[in-house]
């Protein structure tokens, strides 16, 4: 949801275009929008995943709507549960969500929020989303409280514990909660399911697929990165803006130009005939992001339909997620 290079259109004009976007995916048999969380970005990104999902649900009717990840330990959790509670009941059970600490101290400190206490926090948000959306009142700070209305989906919407760390793993199965680490991660995910074992619970691990990377479509693939280089550079940089020191993320690159861009594989810009041909090679997940970097939407909703009408028609079921 950045807003860049594009000064012909506000933000507002960006959060139309991301829901009629979303609006087209739906009829076209996409399998999910995805909404992210990030505060203090100097470009707007998306501070409020929980809303831009909600007009997406309200507009759609098939797809799957995901948060991935939704910063939990920000929130009141007894305010959480019953938003998400809301959500699920708009999109009639088609929400997904990935819980996650984030990893900026300062998105703590702006939001009034204990940074050295964010897995207190974590534990806390979770035990009471869990419990709030049970059919009976349970206590919290000693009040007796019971969330209404519950969730669509029943006994919740599906929530996996997000991260990167051997604590997020234990926490993902000491709630019974399936695990969904960013990237390809073998030592947590093997981590996840002894404990697991260990506590008698049952999980599963969910990742992205190996090599998974962003992309974009376009006729011309060397006109495409001139065209849409200079704004996948733009979210390039802003992401390792915000990177620490030893911390493992996705799609990490320390890029300068839009050919280091290119050269550290941090998106792909293909024509519909190669990404049909990947398909065919065994590719099964399709990360689009057409509003990338300020991207202008004209040239989002071009990339976009490439995809829609030049690939999709082709492969018959849903294959193609579209992050927000």
């Amino acid at each position: 949801m950045t807003n860049v290079d594009d000064p012909g259109a506000r933000h507002e004009q960006r959060y139309r275009a991301a829901v009629e976007m979303a609006e087209y995916a739906d009829r076209q048999g996409f399998a999910a929008v995805s909404c992210e969380e990030h505060h203090l970005s100097g470009t707007g990104w998306l501070p409020s995943p929980l809303l831009l999902a909600s007009a997406v649900a309200a507009r759609t009717t098939r797809l799957s709507v995901s948060i991935s990840a939704l910063l939990v330990p920000l929130y009141d959790p007894v305010r959480l549960a019953a938003d998400i509670a809301v959500l699920d009941n708009i999109s009639g059970g088609r929400l997904a969500i990935v819980a996650g600490m984030g990893y900026r101290p300062a998105e703590y400190a702006a939001l009034g929020r204990d940074w050295a206490r964010r897995g207190e926090l974590m534990d806390t948000a979770l035990a009471v989303m869990l419990a709030a959306w049970r059919d009976v009142p349970f206590e919290h700070n000693g009040a007796l409280i019971d969330v209404t209305p519950k969730p669509a989906t029943r006994p919740h919407p599906l929530l996996f514990v997000g991260g990167m760390s051997a604590a997020a793993a234990r926490r993902a199965a000491r709630f019974g909660l399936p695990f969904s680490p960013p990237m390809s991660m073998p030592a947590l995910e093997e981590l996840y399911l002894k404990e697991l074992e260990r506590l008698g619970k049952f999980g599963f691990v969910h990742r992205p697929e190996p090599g998974s990377k962003l992309t974009l479509l376009h006729e011309d693939p060397e006109a495409g990165w001139r065209e849409y280089g200079p704004y996948i550079l733009n979210e390039a940089r802003e992401y390792a803006s915000w990177g620490r020191a030893g911390l493992p993320r996705p799609n990490e690159a320390a890029v300068i130009t839009v050919e280091d861009v290119r050269a550290q594989g941090y998106a792909e810009i293909v024509t519909p005939g190669e990404m049909l041909d990947q398909i065919a090679g065994g590719r099964t997940e399709i990360v689009m992001n057409p509003l990338i970097g300020g991207l202008p939407i004209e040239a989002g909703w071009a990339s976009l339909r490439l995809l829609g009408d030049e690939v999709l028609p082709h492969i018959g079921a849903p294959a193609a997620p579209v992050a927000g």
